[in-house]
């Protein structure tokens, strides 16, 4: 039977209630991600969504953004990619402009202190879920199990995401795979060097709505890593470079993108209102996020090709596994800091237990339900 075709307002749906309810970072957004295009609707089968994902991580922006940016691509075309990108972007972009509207007219942000307390340990048993599926498809062989080894040692020892995702691509030795590697970085670096140049020359005189713009597309093209690594680039162009924002601004953005659902990069929408009010806040949120659909929409029709060939499929292949073990270890990280008390990991496990149980669950529930335990625990006496 012909696959049913996938209409914009299908798309729009998921990716507006990922976008609303989807929080704890990259690595809790793949595996809501999973659960939603490959579990429950069927979108993509765990080899597509393993290929998607390997091919945002070798790619700057953010990556769980940008795999919902190839999950629309890949259901309905152009419009999709489009669709979806904006959809997953919009909830966040908004809540964190309502923070920021707050912040700047008390001095501080909400309490969300309690929401936090119940969602966290939830998102631990979503990702682990995830990844216990994942790991299944992506582990072929024994040489993939080494290889995820090598990679879980690499990141538990501090190396960075891109110089793991690099070490395992050097093992692969295929001149296929250095071919495409060294024009997606061309891709990426040619992008930058523009944005670099155009950003130098319009950010010399204020912070205009121009030079935000600039700015944070450089950013946005330049990024590769977790949102700490996003702290270093913001840090050092918008402290340090141009003194528009003070060391104490930064960290509070940066804590509000953290806590707020959906992709972290929703942190320049922070930045943008401190800058410029709403106007400032769109122009940060467009600068950042534009590279992303760029890249994706150029890389996007490659992927098919990596796949059929031999040396960069087995490539794709270790990336993939590589990914996984770099998830595996943010998850770890997580926990530590999510599962505090006997109330937390109670949560964690019954959520564990339903997710392994009846694989089908909208964790989606278990994140809201979650959230209204934790505001009610700090809101009750």
């Amino acid at each position: 039977m012909a696959e049913a075709p996938t209409t914009l307002w299908e798309i729009s749906r998921l990716f507006l209630k990922l976008g609303t309810t989807a929080f704890g970072g990259p690595a809790a957004h793949i595996a809501m991600l999973e659960r939603e295009v490959v579990e429950r609707r069927g979108w993509l089968t765990e080899a597509e969504f393993l290929d998607h994902l390997g091919a945002s991580n070798l790619i700057p922006g953010p990556t769980s953004t940008e795999l919902v940016i190839h999950i629309g691509r890949r259901r309905r075309g152009w419009p999709g990619l489009l669709v979806a990108g904006a959809c997953f972007i919009l909830p966040a972009a908004l809540m964190v402009g309502v923070m920021a509207w707050a912040y700047v007219r008390y001095g501080k942000m909400p309490a969300i202190a309690g929401l936090l307390y119940g969602v966290k340990p939830v998102v631990i048993a979503v990702i682990l879920q995830a990844l216990w599926k994942l790991g299944r498809s992506a582990i072929k062989n024994t040489w993939l199990a080494v290889v995820a080894l090598l990679a879980l040692g690499l990141s538990a020892m501090g190396t960075s995401p891109l110089a793991v995702l690099a070490v395992v691509g050097a093992l692969a030795l295929a001149a296929s795979f250095v071919q495409l590697r060294d024009s997606a970085s061309m891709l990426a670096w040619g992008w930058a060097k523009s944005l670099v140049q155009a950003a130098t020359i319009a950010a010399a005189v204020s912070a205009g709505l121009w030079p935000i713009f600039f700015i944070f597309a450089k950013i946005g093209a330049m990024v590769f890593g977790s949102g700490y690594v996003l702290l270093v680039f913001l840090r050092a162009e918008l402290v340090e470079r141009h003194a528009w924002l003070t060391q104490q601004q930064l960290l509070d953005a940066v804590a509000v993108g953290q806590v707020t659902p959906g992709p972290v990069f929703t942190t320049a929408t922070f930045l943008g209102y401190l800058l410029h009010g709403t106007t400032g806040a769109i122009a940060a949120t467009l600068g950042i996020f534009l590279p992303a659909f760029v890249l994706v929409a150029v890389s996007a029709p490659l992927i098919p090709k990596i796949r059929g060939s031999r040396p960069a499929g087995a490539v794709l292949d270790g990336v993939n596994v590589a990914s996984l073990a770099l998830m595996a270890v943010v998850t770890w990280q997580l926990a530590r800091s999510a599962i505090l008390d006997w109330q937390t990991l109670t949560l964690a496990v019954l959520s564990a237990v339903l997710l392994f149980r009846f694989p089908r669950m909208n964790s989606a529930w278990l994140v809201a339900g979650a959230g209204l335990l934790g505001a009610l625990r700090y809101a009750l006496p």
